[in-house]
């Protein structure tokens, strides 16, 4: 679905995405993360047809870009982390809009506007809509036309637990229906629930690319929390369980006291993105 070769995005010497190679199937939820500056943005706006490469080639079903954005541009969605909506108009008005734009019969607005929890608030102008309603609507037009590939850009940023929830139910059915997922998102648990695949950008390279759970595996680190009441005092011990010598300790403080309380801290995404960018960096 997504084919990137050897693509380089360059402002003057400045080289925002230098030399990447990436391919993302049909169907598949697919993580493109690193910290600011990484190139992540950059590649987006290429993939979305809003900048044009420096070098190398892009293709988005079966499309070369940005040579034939024209005949793409039906077929995709976009959620930037910005809100782009007519505020002037009430949230039914703007889908409806869109729905004309997209050939997509406007009957079917109503079924998106209850798919993210808006009904009630259908009819009332985007102005008054909190941050995450606004969020909930952009989501809701962008997969309204039933796109071929979605990008988005922190697409639950200002949402509630709940609200969360909902929308990464939608984007898996999506995918269960075909359409490409490419994300960015700086909440690390969100990658855990919802990505197949990541790839780790850092600098404009590519860094990584895996499952979670693979990256997690090889890059994240154990850890174990002890508390123990000594003389009076409360003593913590954070103990990285790949150290022998730590693990020496740890276990001559239990066989001295009795009572010793232990927290087992689980290898999350979070600690192997934070272990592969501290790598890069050194």
């Amino acid at each position: 679905m997504i084919e990137i070769r050897d693509l380089s995005i360059r402002f003057g010497p400045y080289r925002a995405v230098d030399g990447l190679d990436l391919t993302v199937a049909a169907g598949e939820l697919f993580g493109f993360l690193g910290p600011n500056g990484a190139g992540k943005t950059t590649t987006i706006r290429a993939l979305t047809g809003a900048l044009s490469p420096s070098s190398g080639t892009i293709r988005v079903a079966g499309c070369d870009l940005p040579r034939q954005f024209r005949a793409l541009k039906p077929k995709l969605g976009y959620i930037p982390d910005l809100d782009t909506h007519y505020e002037d108009l009430t949230g039914r008005e703007n889908l409806r809009l869109y729905a004309r734009l997209r050939g997509v019969d406007p009957d079917a607005v109503p079924a998106w506007l209850a798919k993210v929890e808006l009904s009630e608030a259908a009819d009332l102008r985007v102005k008054s809509y909190s941050r995450g309603m606004k969020k909930k609507l952009l989501i809701a037009r962008e997969l309204l036309h039933a796109p071929v590939a979605l990008f988005l850009d922190e697409p639950t940023a200002n949402l509630d637990r709940h609200s969360i929830g909902l929308v990464h139910g939608l984007l898996r059915e999506q995918a269960a229906a075909g359409t490409t997922i490419f994300l960015t998102t700086h909440d690390m648990d969100e990658v855990d629930a919802l990505c197949d695949r990541v790839a780790l950008m850092r600098r404009g390279r590519l860094l990584a690319l895996d499952t979670p759970a693979r990256l997690v595996a090889a890059h994240a680190q154990r850890w174990c929390d002890l508390q123990v009441e000594r003389d009076g005092r409360t003593e913590r011990l954070s103990v990285r369980l790949e150290d022998a010598d730590a693990r020496a300790g740890a276990a001559a403080l239990l066989r001295e006291h009795a009572h010793v309380r232990i927290h087992t801290r689980e290898p999350s995404f979070e600690q192997a993105f934070r272990e592969l960018t501290r790598e890069a960096a050194a």
